[in-house]
């Protein structure tokens, strides 16, 4: 590129004043140049010293380039007046950019079993069923996957008096409470008929729960599950849990508690844990085993199994007439709703000349739950004891 510039009143480098005289325009239409002049710079005033010209000269592009094809396009476009397309080669088609191939992001999905088979591309929120004597309803919290489950089997070897219930909540994941759905009640049942002695039904429940758990670590995935069952047999009503899963009873209208919560803030829990080694504190308001898990008992977690144990606590009652319903839910309803609340809240949809419908009261619990701030997954299961 070469540029000359031509300054006025300068003995050295004044052009002839022939220069400036010439009727030629200072930008050249040619072709072989491309000229730039600077308009800012405004002429003097006074005849004798005439403004000097700032030539920017550029040497051609090559012939078969883009910038010079579009240029002479336009420049010829422009001399003629014509308005037509620039060609093929024109500046849109220099500008245009190609949109970029489509992308095929393949959907995810989730299997989720609570009892029953589902389709597998069904991600739940919110879960229902009733049955003969039961009725349950979960609703996944803030987590992304639902990790509560249950199961339902009446009608146990053909007997319509005896029934098995459970409701398990999961944590770290669903795979705990998915196996103990589908595991537990079996292997309960398994050492009741096997044991025959009708004394020993509690021991047959503790061998049945210790007995899934063992099955579930030789899975070797992390994750557990806190557990309450409820075996109806003849005319018993053999309740069991491990972990803070709960069953209430309502007996004419009075709340009773069957189970107690396992968590490292009771004294027995927590003194048992220490004379093992492990250690209790206080997290952000919350009592935990080891800084990590806020229960103490339950199936699985592996990586606290020395504290965390599977062996349930049982109770065993004669089902009697004032005995109305009972409820069986996770922590996510009882963290929010007290005992009593949630049999006076149930106890119109279960009791009573009219029309009955335990599922409405499933859901009313959940609602008041999730309307007092549960973010947790909920899970209520209500059973008719009238009818065994």
């Amino acid at each position: 590129m070469s540029c000359s510039l031509a300054l006025s009143n300068s003995p050295a480098l004044s052009p002839p004043m022939s220069l400036f005289r010439n009727n030629t325009p200072i930008t050249s239409p040619s072709p072989e140049a491309l000229n730039l002049s600077l308009t800012h710079l405004k002429p003097s005033s006074s005849p004798s010293s005439p403004c000097s010209p700032f030539r920017l000269r550029l040497q051609k592009p090559p012939s078969g380039s883009l910038l010079f094809s579009s240029v002479s396009t336009l420049a010829s476009s422009s001399d003629s007046g014509s308005t037509a397309a620039l060609g093929p080669r024109s500046a849109s088609a220099i500008l245009k950019r190609k949109r970029p191939t489509r992308l095929d992001i393949p959907m995810a999905t989730t299997a989720l079993h609570f009892g029953v088979p589902v389709p597998p591309c069904e991600v739940m929120r919110e879960v229902e069923r009733e049955g003969c004597g039961y009725s349950v309803y979960c609703k996944r919290g803030r987590r992304e996957v639902m990790e509560d489950r249950f199961s339902a089997s009446v009608k146990l070897q053909g007997d319509c008096k005896q029934a098995f219930f459970g409701v398990f909540d999961g944590h770290g994941g669903a795979k705990a409470a998915e196996f103990a759905a589908l595991k537990l009640e079996k292997n309960i049942l398994d050492e009741v008929v096997g044991r025959k002695d009708e004394t020993m039904v509690e021991e047959a429940v503790k061998a049945g729960y210790l007995k899934t758990d063992a099955e579930f670590l030789k899975e070797d995935v992390t994750g557990g599950a806190c557990c309450v069952t409820a075996l109806i047999h003849n005319g018993s009503l053999v309740v069991s849990n491990a972990g803070d899963c709960r069953a209430v009873l309502s007996r004419d209208g009075a709340a009773e508690a069957l189970t107690s919560d396992h968590r490292p803030s009771r004294e027995d829990e927590r003194n048992r844990i220490e004379t093992l080694g492990g250690y209790v504190d206080l997290c952000r308001g919350v009592w935990r085993i080891q800084s990590c898990l806020a229960v103490s008992r339950g199936i699985g977690d592996h990586h606290l199994k020395q504290w965390v144990i599977a062996e349930p606590e049982t109770k065993i009652i004669t089902i009697k007439p004032e005995y109305e319903f009972l409820i069986l839910a996770s922590d996510g309803l009882w963290d929010k709703v007290s005992n009593q609340e949630a049999v006076d809240i149930a106890r119109p949809s279960c009791v009573g000349i009219n029309k009955q419908n335990p599922l409405s009261a499933c859901k009313k619990l959940v609602d008041l739950s999730v309307s007092r701030g549960s973010s947790d997954d909920i899970s209520v299961m209500l059973i008719q004891l009238g009818q065994y």
